[in-house]
């Protein structure tokens, strides 16, 4: 009998980040992902048609998800904070994929949307998510820009920017103005989704 997979927590990862293995960035970065990535591209005999943007073959996916998981346990996910490599096992990865929740609510009363896995071959819309998601926004044009998304019936969701400035200072992060910067955007967004008649959508 097959023992069952223990579940990663956050002490865990913690920890691991404090003691995987040491590197420099630029080596995880240029050296380790793209040798091992071009590596598992051969074992696997990956082959992308540059027509088709979403592959919806089932053997290609196979192998995809196959490739996928081995460069997740090979190279590990890279901190940037400690410069180490957190390592998982392949059953610590199953386990997760295995355990993971299969639908969620995102956003609250009428605005609330069920998130839930979609196959390639299904009918049902996907979630749309909204926003200029994380690029840099001036702090004139923070609000009407996330109006803007809020306002097309088609977006569910929205992924904020980030603001280049707060009350004209530079949101340095570990300074207040990084904390004042975040908190700005929150709430501008929020006025966002209320002026466009959105209160309660997914952030």
């Amino acid at each position: 009998m097959k023992a069952i997979g223990k579940a990663i927590t956050v002490y865990d990862v913690y920890d691991r980040a404090k003691s995987g293995p040491k590197m420099d960035e630029k080596e995880w970065d240029f050296k380790v992902i793209p040798q091992t990535a071009a590596a598992l591209k051969k074992k696997y005999g990956i082959k992308m048609d540059k027509k088709t943007i979403i592959p919806e073959d089932k053997e290609l996916c196979d192998k995809l998800f196959q490739a996928g998981l081995d460069l997740l346990v090979e190279c590990g996910v890279y901190c940037i904070d400690t410069k180490r490599v957190i390592k998982y096992t392949r059953d610590e990865v199953l386990h997760a994929i295995k355990t993971a929740p299969d639908h969620f609510t995102y956003g609250e009363g009428k605005e609330a949307i069920n998130v839930v896995p979609r196959h390639s071959s299904e009918k049902k819309a996907p979630v749309i998510q909204g926003g200029p998601t994380g690029s840099p926004c001036s702090e004139e044009m923070f609000l009407p820009i996330h109006q803007a998304y809020a306002q097309e019936p088609i977006v569910d969701t929205i992924v904020d920017g980030v603001m280049q400035t707060v009350m004209g200072k530079d949101p340095v992060p570990g300074s207040p103005w990084e904390i004042m910067a975040v908190r700005s955007e929150a709430l501008q967004v929020r006025e966002a989704q209320m002026r466009a008649g959105r209160c309660g959508m997914g952030l």
